[in-house]
């Protein structure tokens, strides 16, 4: 496997961390589907406690797979992927090139 493809999966190594996790994953869909939401909305539809989303939603954030506004008290969570979506990309076109796959 070339350098340049090991680097790219040690440099996504947080996101895929955080993706590996099934409850990340339903708030990330979630998230994608409803746009923006608050920490009591996202724990309305998920069997966790509040403590246990916001956890899940900071160590999201952290990684980089989500922002936070805040409107008042409350604060709203969205996707924000644009980082992690190019690094993908990287991925699966270094991947590709160290498999000798071409491009249509």
């Amino acid at each position: 496997m070339a350098e340049d493809t090991l680097a790219i999966f040690r440099a996504g190594i947080p996101i895929l961390t955080m993706l590996q996790d099934e409850n990340r994953q339903q708030i990330l869909v979630m998230l994608c589907k409803i746009d923006k939401m608050t920490v009591n909305q996202i724990t309305e539809q998920l069997a966790l406690s509040r403590p246990a989303v916001s956890h899940h939603l900071k160590l999201m954030r952290d990684a980089g797979l989500l922002s936070v506004s805040k409107v008042g008290t409350e604060r709203y969570y969205r996707v924000e992927m644009a980082e992690t979506l190019a690094l993908l990309k990287a991925l699966t076109a270094s991947l590709e090139k160290d498999m000798g796959i071409k491009e249509n």
